[in-house]
Formats: structure tokens, C-alpha cells, sequence
């Protein structure tokens, strides 16, 4: 609590309750506060003595008389920012950020944490904001993992948003903290060609399936009649499987992240929430798998792990058979080495997915239907077209089922 203040012809001094001093004066342009108050511009910082504060008042009367005066607060602001370190910028920039108003998903926390640990700040930790220039951006992204341009392109795309927020005034109180983003490589944020993927041939997923353990088969041919994210199928419940109306209810998904541990969710757009037909030539397998592999009740996972939790991906991806001098030395199990014995190393399970929207597209599903079938959105207007694609979606999988050799005989 300040005690009373001595008046001068120029500001005042008050004496803290500390025993140090503060030194403030009124607006000089007559400027006044929200509430009709004379606006005043106190001292960045108290002092020791009371000539210390005098000799501030006296330094900023002397800029108003040469007319190269600005207010305190910005010109300390100014200073601030002359030397403020990228690296201490980046985590306050990190632990702020929002999209659309929401704070960051825990997965994407963890990832962009990975890259400004692994490839940004290891260059750029101790560099003042300001001396970051186009020049310094392109000799690290020169260097930045040559062998991995995705994990490059994702960093440079994190340095370029975390610089561009630096630039925006309206994000740092009114003052830029940079004059300009310096990271203005064109084409910086892409990898260039991406990884081509091949769909698993109906012969290579009924040999994938058959060296699968039985509680993970419907796994593979979900995420391949059905297009469904593993984070998807790990959730799923009985309650979601409708196997009376050949439906599966996506509402949530499980994700993993190293500062939240699991947890599950909803998806990140209302299109994730969808209602997917189960094609008919697999109903049988999903009536099966609920009998003898789901955990019981309504709320009962479709693929629980061994201890009752949801499945881990170490569980399911397994590993591949290797072996030692022409023998085995240790025997593979799970997705890896299913996929190995058909031949399809290459293959990643979310490959499935994709190879089922190419299907989809093939015999005949338009946009709107696709990205009802797998979830995506990319316009409030082609949200609106999910309703009307539901039972498009089912002939649709009727028609995949009947091109894999199924018919009603077969039931």
C-alpha cells in the first residue's frame, strides 16, 4: 500500500509500504481512463531511493521537451521484445495456443512439444526473436532431418505459425514482437511426393486375417469393410454395434498421448460422429466375435486389452518372426507379422481405411457419401449431406460385399 505522495511540478513520488518508491505522472496529452480518471504512466519498476525516481521523472520530462517521448509501457515492451529468446516465446506460444477457441488436442500438444524439442529449438532456443531472419530460417531448414522431409515440413510449418503470431500485433497487446514472419519458403510446409499407397487385394486381407489372432480379427476387416480408424474400433462398445440393422454407431474414439495418458473422446468435428454400415458379407464374423471375444455388458469394449483397459497398439501391431541362422529365434504375432506373411510389409493398418474409401469411390460414392463414410468434413455444406447418404451408404456396402464373391445364398 502506498503512503501519501509528494507533489512536483512534474509527476509524483509516493513511498511504498516496502520502502521503495514509485514514480508516476499524468497522460501529457490529457488523456483520461475508461471511468473518466485523469490517465496516468507509472515507472516499469520501483526504486531504492527517492532520487532514483526523481532522476526517471526527470528522463522522461526530458523526452517529452525533445518530442521523441512515447508511453513507458510500450517503450518497455519494445525493450522487452529487442531481446526476448525464441525458445522462451515458443512455450508460452504452446501452452496459449488455440484453434477455433479450444485449446490444443493433447496428441497435437505432444507433437508440435516433439518438434520444437527434437528439431527447432536445438538451433533456435537462445535467438533473440529479431534475429531470426530469412537467411538463419534457411540454413536450418537446409539442415533440418534431410532423411525425414514430413517430420521437416511439419517443423518449419510449426516455426512458421509460432513467427507469424510474433508479427501480428493484435496478438501481443497491440505491438509486434517482429517487424515481419521471416520463414517465407515456398513450398516449406509440404514433403514434396507422398508415400503411394497400394490397397491390399481381398486375397491379401483374407491371408492377413487368418494370421491374426482370433480376438483381433474383426479389427482388420472393420478398418477394411468399414474404413475405420484403430482409435475408433478400440473404443467401440456393444452398444455401438447394431447387429440386428447392420450398423455401427461411431460417438467416440480413444487417443493416446504422452501428457494425458488414454483417453476417450469424441471425434474433432461433428462428421467423426456417423452411423456406419456393416458390410453384409461380414455380419456373421461381427455376431461371432461379440459371443466369444467382447467384454460383457452394454458398455463392453469389442476389443478390450488383456488386462480389461482399452487395447494398446503394442498389443495389437505385434511383432515380426525373426530369426537366427535359419531358425526362428523368436515367433511374431499380431499385425506386423500378418502382414508379412502376405507379402505386404508396406502396409499400415490405417492403409485399410483408405483402401475402403478408394473402394467406396470406385463403385460409384460420391464426395458428399465418402466423407460421410469416413468422417471427414471439410465444409459446413457438405456436412449437410450425411443424412441423405446414410442409405446410399449401405448399398454401397452391399455392392463392395457382392464384388468380394458375397451373396444372400451365403447366409
Amino acid at each position: 500500500m502506498a503512503r501519501a505522495g509528494s507533489r512536483r511540478e512534474f509527476g509524483e513520488i509516493s513511498k511504498l509500504s516496502s520502502g521503495r518508491f514509485q514514480a508516476r505522472y499524468a497522460d501529457p496529452a490529457g488523456r483520461t481512463t475508461e471511468s473518466g480518471g485523469r490517465l496516468r504512466h507509472t515507472a516499469p519498476h520501483t526504486f531504492v531511493t527517492r532520487g532514483d525516481a526523481e532522476a526517471w521523472l526527470v528522463d522522461e520530462r526530458r523526452l517529452l521537451s525533445s518530442g521523441t517521448w512515447t508511453e513507458p509501457g510500450r517503450r518497455n515492451a519494445e525493450k522487452h521484445s529487442a531481446t526476448l529468446q525464441f525458445g522462451e516465446y515458443a512455450r508460452r506460444w504452446l501452452a496459449d495456443r488455440k484453434v477455433k477457441g479450444r485449446p490444443l488436442a493433447d496428441r497435437t500438444r505432444d507433437h508440435y512439444q516433439d518438434l520444437l524439442d527434437r528439431v527447432i529449438l536445438p538451433t533456435f532456443e537462445v535467438t533473440p526473436l529479431r534475429d531470426i531472419t530469412p537467411e538463419s530460417v534457411g540454413r536450418w531448414y537446409d539442415d533440418a532431418t534431410p532423411d525425414r522431409p514430413t517430420y521437416r515440413a511439419h517443423a518449419y510449418s510449426l516455426l512458421r505459425a509460432i513467427m507469424r503470431t510474433a508479427a501480428d500485433p493484435t496478438k501481443n497487446s497491440g505491438q509486434a514482437l517482429i517487424p515481419f514472419n521471416p520463414c517465407g519458403i515456398s513450398g516449406g510446409g509440404s514433403s514434396g511426393a507422398k508415400r503411394r499407397i497400394r490397397p491390399a487385394t481381398a486375397e491379401e486381407i483374407a491371408v492377413i486375417v487368418a494370421n491374426m489372432p482370433e480376438r483381433h480379427r474383426l479389427m482388420v476387416l472393420l478398418a477394411d469393410g468399414c474404413a475405420l480408424r484403430f482409435g475408433e474400433l478400440a473404443e467401440l462398445r456393444r452398444s455401438d454395434v447394431d447387429v440386428k440393422n447392420a450398423i455401427i454407431h461411431v460417438r467416440r474414439g480413444v487417443v493416446r498421448s504422452r501428457s494425458a495418458g488414454v483417453v476417450a473422446k469424441t471425434p474433432k468435428s461433428d462428421a467423426g460422429i456417423r452411423d456406419v454400415p456393416i458390410p453384409p458379407d461380414i455380419v456373421d464374423e461381427v455376431i461371432e466375435h461379440k459371443k466369444l471375444h467382447a467384454a460383457p455388458g452394454l458398455q463392453g469394449l469389442m476389443f478390450p486389452g488383456v488386462n480389461g483397459g482399452h487395447l494398446s497398439p503394442s498389443a495389437f501391431y505385434g511383432k515380426v518372426t525373426t530369426k537366427r541362422r535359419g531358425r526362428t529365434h523368436r515367433k511374431g504375432f499380431g499385425w506386423y507379422e500378418a502382414r508379412h506373411v502376405a507379402g505386404r510389409d508396406d502396409l499400415r493398418f490405417h492403409d485399410l481405411r483408405h483402401g475402403a474409401l478408394t473402394e467406396a469411390a470406385r463403385h460409384g460414392a460420391t464426395l458428399a457419401e465418402l466423407m460421410a463414410l469416413g468422417g471427414h468434413s471439410t465444409s459446413q455444406a457438405a456436412m449437410r449431406y450425411q443424412q441423405a447418404a446414410s442409405s446410399r451408404l449401405r448399398e454401397l456396402a452391399r455392392r463392395r460385399a457382392e464384388a468380394r464373391g458375397w451373396t444372400d445364398t451365403n447366409r
